[in-house]
């Protein structure tokens, strides 16, 4: 507090004495460079100091910016405002980003025509001193506490207000507070950005603001369709309700009358029907018209039916995902007439035709060209001889076209930020004047069928680039030329191609590189030492290659990596026991030939959620320390030598959703407390399977109200279910859970607790030892897809219970000893045939074609027969079976001792 009033009493002494507007330093209570060139030892004219403007001819202060003076200081503040009387000729006071709380005394100052307390903590709207305030045009309380009850009233005494922004009030909700209505010289109103109002908008109250120049009403949940009546505000310049949830037909009448309009911002709401671009045709000043929707939009919007001029030039047109010409697909004609476009965003929307390459040839000042994810075919053309300097994001992704890049893109775009050309057909090789792209920071040319090597020039010349994404092409040779100057680069996708040799040392002078991505190439060799000095490095995936040896020593250096996926190659040897990785999340090391045990440091992992160590040779037993990791969500130890009994520890992992041991040699019982992991009950929506890399956007937009994400991490793992294997990636994994104990040494009963498990997806128990019968408790896994028991020595009848089991399509109980009668072949069970019980000899019916009338008694049935009553022939048929079966029986005995007595030698007799 001192400090401002330190800043006022110097001001009144040097409004008293000189007449001089002077203003003392803030320098020592600001924690900001805001007021560095304040100096009142050097300097007493403070009109030339930094942010202070005077009037050149009385030299008497008329406007004052004591913005962030308190940007790094939390403590809040009450500012008094008669310390302002001074300033008599002031004009222009701005206040904002300085933690004030609210105010003592009052707003008076007759000359005042902006003030801004904007983005800083106030919950109470000041007091302002009657008509004093009467020359005040522009007033911002933007990014505050305000709420429903911070004294609106107050607003009805600026009766010149022009401007009011109210916006980024979130504690603001319900309706607009009705005494804005009342204020009738208003010319621009915001409350957009991210306030809490919803309802429908009041037609009586808003419509009467005839002199409404801008209205923003963006990102707030109004609701109901637009009032008609808006088009009777002949006056607006700019409308911007994006980011609600108005609904209904665009009215037709909206547009016609408001010949003044500039800007039209109507993304992301919840229209219907058609809005025909028409209606658009009288506005001849309109500069901006956005229409993004969401994903299920039920708007078409329509720019050919009926037959219309455009007497516009647009500088910004987003028609993003809004079913745009349905069903024909075509692009906008009007198009073809507009030469002043900054940004065309017409993505997804299924457009038809070749490629409007001529957007770029037509617009020299064109900024941002976004056709993502349409069906544009046929080549992407560019004239060799027509330069656009002002491109600086191209986005043709998710399209059909084909043919070659032109080689001289480079020379033609030469300023490109970021290039997008993914998800094509493209062909031939990369042009090499790509290095002519200077500024270069995105380069995505994946999923296409490119060939040929990277060209040195490319890798040399963009040394600004920071993305590269060359995956799923022919691409082949070295991974990258000996020739490198990449510094800045942080992410490098090559996967999926046909890259040979070992791992490149030029890669070297990339040391910032944080996501390496190398996966599923012909890489060979060993993996260098040096590759641990990537200290920044955060996801490293080089699976699926020839790649041979030990991991080096240099393992043991990273510290950030939350990603290693070295799956299905070569190396052999023990895990690296030095490992400290803390923070990763994803360890993928199956299909190799590691051997030992599971090392102890695996424990310190406490990040972890995939651990996957399938088919490799591991062995000794399941650690008693797993139970540390208890972040983990996917355990797979399948085809290793691992043996001895499964820990009951292992039930501690209580955000478990797939576990795989199957193909081991553990022995013993099935842990009953297998039932306390949730195994999908939970249900947790978090970043454990997706991860998106922070901080990284392309912006798509001049306002910056647009940012792509471009980098994220999906965890993928395969898991046996239904009879195969199955890939599973990305939020897939939050809603899939099994286990899979199959071929082990497995002895005991299945456990009643499993029948707890009512959210698990598959369980696999087949091939192992196991006794006893099937629980009936299993019916209760009413979300199960697949339930493999086959190959044990389970005994007595198949529960009739299972067959509520509504999901079941994979069911098997081959190969044990059960018995009686299979369960009625209704519903799911209808349609598992012969081999989901075949190998049970004592089981009969459909559908088998061992019938159950007449066949032999189950061994839990009574083993004696009771003639059935009033039944003669029953009855003597069973007597004289006894009596001859008695007969032959001792005969047979006879036989074999005489033959027995004459085989003997004589001397024996």
């Amino acid at each position: 507090m001192k400090n401002y009033y330190s800043l006022f009493v110097w001001v009144y002494f040097c409004t008293l004495f000189g007449g001089l507007a002077c203003i003392s330093t803030f320098k020592s209570g600001s924690s900001t460079s805001a007021f560095s060139s304040w100096d009142i030892a050097q300097e007493t004219d403070c009109c030339a100091w930094e942010n202070v403007k005077c009037d050149f001819h009385n030299k008497r202060v008329v406007q004052l910016s004591l913005n962030s003076t308190k940007l790094y200081d939390d403590s809040e503040w009450y500012l008094n405002f008669s310390l302002f009387l001074p300033f008599q000729e002031l004009q222009n006071l701005s206040l904002n980003q300085n933690n004030l709380r609210g105010f003592h005394g009052v707003v008076n100052s007759s000359k005042l025509q902006r003030l801004d307390l904007g983005w800083n903590k106030i919950d109470v709207i000041p007091f302002f001193g009657g008509d004093t305030l009467h020359s005040l045009k522009f007033l911002s309380l933007e990014n505050n506490w305000l709420t429903n009850s911070s004294n609106f009233n107050e607003l009805t005494k600026l009766k010149a207000l022009e401007t009011l922004n109210l916006g980024y009030n979130y504690d603001i909700v319900g309706h607009i507070p009705p005494v804005i209505w009342r204020m009738t010289s208003l010319k621009a109103l915001s409350f957009g950005g991210g306030s809490n109002l919803n309802g429908s908008l009041p037609k009586q109250g808003l419509c009467r603001l005839r002199k409404l120049e801008e209205l923003d009403l963006s990102w707030n949940s109004f609701s109901g369709v637009i009032p008609s009546c808006l088009g009777n505000l002949t006056s607006l310049k700019l409308l911007d309700l994006s980011n609600n949830y108005f609904s209904g037909v665009i009215p037709p009448t909206l547009f016609p009358n408001l010949k003044l309009l500039e800007h039209v911002s109507l993304s992301f709401n919840r229209f219907q029907g058609t809005f025909s671009f028409s209606s658009l045709s009288a506005n001849s000043k309109l500069k901006v018209f956005e229409f993004q929707s969401q994903d299920k939009n039920e708007l078409n919007v329509d720019t050919e039916n009926p037959p219309w001029i455009s007497l516009f030039q647009l500088k910004v047109l987003r028609l993003s995902n809004c079913r745009l010409n349905e069903p024909t697909g075509s692009i906008p004609s009007f198009l073809l007439n507009q030469y002043e476009l900054r940004l065309v965003d017409l993505s997804h929307n299924n457009m038809m035709g070749n490629v409007p390459s001529w957007l770029i040839k037509n617009n020299t000042k064109l900024e941002f060209l976004n056709l993502r994810n349409n069906s544009f075919t046929g080549s992407f053309l560019l004239h060799p001889n027509r330069k656009n300097l002002n491109m600086v994001q191209l986005d043709a992704s998710m399209n059909q076209i084909h043919g070659e890049l032109p080689n001289f893109i480079g020379t033609v775009l030469p300023n490109l930020f970021s290039l997008n050309m993914s998800v094509n057909a493209l062909q031939g090789r990369i042009p090499s004047s790509v290095g002519d792209m200077k500024i270069l920071q995105i380069l995505d040319l994946g999923n296409n069928d490119l060939f040929g090597e990277i060209p040195e020039h490319l890798v040399v010349g963009c040394v600004n680039l920071h993305y590269m994404k060359l995956s799923y092409n022919n691409l082949q040779g070295p991974l990258l030329p000996a020739k490198l100057n990449l510094t800045r680069l942080r992410y490098l996708y090559l996967d999926n191609n046909r890259f040979s040799g070992n791992l490149s040392p030029g890669i070297l002078n990339s040391s910032l590189i944080k996501f390496l991505h190398l996966n599923d190439n012909l890489i060979s060799g060993e993996i260098p030492n040096w590759l641990g000095d990537f200290s920044n490095m955060q996801s490293l995936i080089l699976s699926k290659n020839s790649l041979k040896g030990s991991l080096p020593p240099s393992f043991c250096k990273f510290q950030n990596l939350r990603f290693l996926d070295l799956s299905w190659n070569h190396f052999h040897g023990a895990i690296p026991s030095c490992m400290n990785l803390s923070s990763l999340k994803y360890l993928h090391l199956q299909g190799n030939k590691f051997s030992g045990i599971i090392p102890y440091k695996l424990s310190r992992f406490s990040s972890l959620v995939t651990l996957d160590l399938r088919d490799n040779e591991i062995v000794g037993k399941i650690p008693n320390w797993i139970n540390s990791l208890s972040s983990l969500r996917v355990l797979l130890l399948k085809g290793n030598n691992l043996d001895g009994l499964i820990p009951s520890h292992i039930c501690d992992l209580k955000n478990l959703t797939i576990l795989d041991m199957s193909s081991n040699n553990f022995s013993g019982s099935i842990p009953s407390c297998l039932y306390q992991i949730p195994f999908g009950s939970k249900k947790l929506i978090d970043d454990a399977f997706t991860t998106s890399e922070p901080g990284w956007y392309v912006d798509g937009s001049v306002d910056e109200d647009t940012n792509v994400l471009i980098t994220d991490v999906e965890e993928e793992i395969e898991f046996m279910s239904k009879n195969r294997f199955e890939s599973y990636k990305g939020n897939i994994l939050y809603y899939i859970s099994g286990i899979d104990l199959s071929q082990n040494k497995l002895t005991g009963p299945i456990p009643d607790e499993l029948g707890y498990l009512t959210s698990i997806y598959a369980l696999n128990l087949s091939h192992n030892h196991l006794t006893g019968s099937i629980p009936k408790t299993l019916s209760n896994l009413k979300e199960i897809e697949s339930l493999d028991l086959s190959y044990n020595m389970l005994s007595g009848e198949i529960p009739l219970e299972l067959t509520q089991l509504n999901f079941l399509s994979v069911f098997s109980v081959a190969y044990n000893n059960l018995s009686g009668s299979i369960p009625d072949t209704e519903a799911q069970f209808g349609t598992f045939g012969e081999s989901s019980y075949e190998g049970n000899s004592l089981l009969c019916g459909p559908p088998l074609e061992k019938s159950c009338i007449g066949s032999s008694p189950s061994p839990t049935d009574s083993v004696t027969l009771s003639p059935k009553p009033k039944d003669a022939f029953w009855n003597s048929f069973l007597w004289s079976f006894l009596v001859s079966y008695v007969a032959a029986f001792s005969g047979l005995i006879s036989l074999l001792y005489c033959r027995g007595y004459y085989r003997q030698p004589f001397r024996s007799r």
